[in-house]
C-alpha cells in the first residue's frame, strides 16, 4: 500500500513509540486536508479529535520532535538542488487574554502575551519552497527598554536569533557539501557580529549570506567614510529590470535600477567589554535613478559574502534577495490559511507541537503551488495522490478519469479553481489562498467518493 504525503513526510519520525509515529502522520494528514478548519472540524469524529488532543498533550510530542522528520525530508530535497536559499524572518503570534473571566478586569480589558516565531525556510532560486530547516520560538516576559538593550551584548538579545540561523545553515552546509547554501535576512539581520562570525567558520562548512543593510556604517576604504556614500561613488555596472508589487494606493510597475558594487572594509562598532575586528564585505547598491513622478525611488543596499564584481554577479545577488519576499507569503499561509493565531490549546506544551505540524502544512501548500508553476509538465502524482487527482477530474470534467495522471500544472489549476481561481485570460497564476481553499474542498470530494464507492462495494 502506497504512503500518502503526510506518511512520506513523517517517515523518519522517532517519538519513542511506534504508535506516536503513526499518530503524528495521521494528525498531519488531517490538518493538511483542512488547513483553515479547527482541529475538531479537521478530524473525522470524536475519537479522532480526542486522539489528536491526546497527541498534543503527550510529553514526547514536542516542537522539535514533530519538525525533525520534516527537516530530514527537506534535506533530501535540498540535496537535489545546486543552490538553496535559506530565508529567515520573525513573525508575531501574540496571545490576548480577556481579564474579565479571571476576575481582574472587565470583558473589554485584555492582557497581551508577546510570542515570536523565527523559522528558516529553504527555497530554490526559482522560488520553490523546500521546507523548514530551523524554527525558534520564544515568549517575551517583559518589554525591554531601549536604553537597557544598548548595554547588552548580542548574545543577551533577541537579535541573536539571526546569527543562530546562520550557524544552523553552516551546520547544514557541512552535511550537503555539493549544494551551495545562502542565508538571507532583511534589515533586522544587519548585525556586525554576523559578519565576524562568517570569518570564523571553516571554509568547508561556511554557508554564504545576503543581508539588506540597515545601518550606514563607517568604512575604512575608498574616498567616502560611510557605506551608502561609498557605494554611490562606485561605477555603475549596468541596469536591471525589477518587478515592483502592487500595494495599497500604489499599482504594480516595472522599475529599472542601476547596479553598483564594491568591496568595503567596515569599521567595527564600539561594544561594551568586547573588541570586534575589522571585516571586509561585498556590497551591491540597486537604486532607481529615474522614478516616475511622485513615486518613491526603489533602493536596496545588500551586503553579502558572495562575489559582486560583474553585472551578472550583482544581478544574481539582487535576484536571490528578492526570494526573501516568499517567506512573507509563507507567513500569510501559516497565519491566514492555517489560522494558527486561533488555536486554543491552553499551554505552550500543547500549542508548540501543533504549530510545528502547521509549519509542515504551510510548506505543502507553497511547495505544490510553486512547483506547479516552475515545472508544470511533471506528473501530478509527485505531489497528489491518485484518489485526489481522480476526484478533481470527476468534479471538474464530469466524466470518468483517464488511466494516465494529468500534468502537475494542470492539477494545480484544478485545485486552485476549486478555491476560487478563475483562470481568465489576463489573470496571473493562482495564489496561495486559492490553493489552501482548494485543497480543503478537494479532500471533501475525496471523502464523498470514498463513501460512495464503499457503499457500492467497489472501494478498495
Amino acid at each position: 500500500m502506497t504512503m500518502n504525503w503526510a506518511e512520506e513526510e513523517m517517515q523518519t519520525a522517532d517519538l519513542g513509540d511506534e504508535r506516536l509515529n503513526v499518530r503524528v502522520a495521521k494528525v498531519l494528514e488531517r490538518l493538511g486536508a483542512h488547513p483553515g478548519s479547527s482541529i475538531p472540524a479537521a478530524c473525522r469524529g470524536w475519537a479522532e479529535t480526542m486522539a489528536a488532543y491526546r497527541f498534543f498533550d503527550h510529553e514526547k510530542a514536542t516542537f522539535e520532535t514533530v519538525l525533525t522528520p520534516h527537516r530530514d525530508a527537506t534535506l533530501q530535497r535540498m540535496e537535489c538542488c545546486p543552490v538553496v536559499l535559506l530565508v529567515q524572518d520573525t513573525t508575531e503570534l501574540d496571545k490576548w487574554v480577556s481579564l474579565g473571566p479571571k476576575g481582574v478586569g472587565t470583558l473589554k480589558e485584555q492582557q497581551k502575551y508577546p510570542r515570536r516565531l523565527h523559522p528558516t525556510v529553504a527555497f530554490t532560486p526559482e522560488r520553490i519552497c523546500l521546507g523548514v530547516v530551523e524554527a525558534l520560538w520564544w515568549s517575551r516576559d517583559e518589554p525591554s527598554p531601549r536604553k537597557a538593550r544598548r548595554g547588552k551584548g548580542v548574545d543577551e538579545k533577541e537579535s541573536r536569533r539571526w546569527i543562530d540561523s546562520y550557524q544552523a545553515s553552516c551546520a547544514l552546509q557541512g552535511q550537503i557539501s555539493k549544494t551551495q547554501l545562502v542565508n538571507l535576512a532583511d534589515a533586522e539581520g544587519d548585525l556586525y557580529e554576523w559578519f565576524t562570525e562568517y570569518a570564523e567558520v571553516a571554509p568547508s562548512t561556511r554557508a554564504q549570506w545576503i543581508v539588506r543593510a540597515a545601518q550606514d556604517r563607517r568604512v575604512l576604504t575608498g574616498d567616502a567614510d560611510k557605506l551608502w556614500a561609498s557605494l554611490a561613488m562606485a561605477p555603475g555596472l549596468g541596469q536591471l529590470a525589477v518587478e515592483v508589487r502592487a500595494r495599497p494606493k500604489r499599482p504594480a510597475r516595472q522599475a529599472r535600477v542601476t547596479l553598483r558594487s564594491a568591496t568595503v572594509v567596515l569599521r567595527p562598532p564600539a561594544r561594551i567589554g568586547r573588541h570586534l575586528p575589522e571585516v571586509s564585505v561585498n556590497a551591491v547598491l540597486a537604486r532607481e535613478e529615474n522614478p516616475p513622478e511622485g513615486v518613491e525611488p526603489l533602493e536596496w543596499l545588500l551586503l553579502t559574502s558572495l562575489p559582486v564584481g560583474s553585472l551578472e554577479q550583482a544581478s544574481t545577488i539582487v535576484a536571490w534577495y528578492a526570494v526573501r519576499w516568499y517567506i512573507e507569503i509563507y507567513f500569510h499561509v501559516l497565519k491566514n490559511g492555517c489560522q494558527i493565531n486561533c488555536l486554543q490549546l491552553e499551554t505552550e506544551e500543547r500549542l508548540l507541537p501543533c504549530i510545528g505540524l502547521y509549519l509542515v502544512v504551510a510548506w505543502r501548500v507553497l511547495y505544490s503551488l510553486m512547483l506547479g508553476r516552475a515545472c508544470p509538465e511533471l506528473n501530478c502524482e509527485l505531489i497528489f495522490e491518485a484518489r485526489e487527482w481522480r476526484a478533481a477530474y470527476l468534479v471538474i470534467k464530469r466524466c470518468p478519469p483517464p488511466p494516465v495522471p494529468p500534468r502537475l500544472g494542470e492539477m494545480v489549476e484544478w485545485v486552485a479553481g476549486l478555491g476560487g481561481y478563475l483562470g481568465r485570460k489576463h489573470d496571473g497564476p493562482p495564489g496561495p489562498k486559492a490553493m489552501w481553499i482548494g485543497l480543503q474542498r478537494l479532500r471533501e470530494f475525496v471523502i464523498a467518493l470514498e463513501a460512495r464507492d464503499a457503499l457500492a462495494g467497489t472501494y478498495v
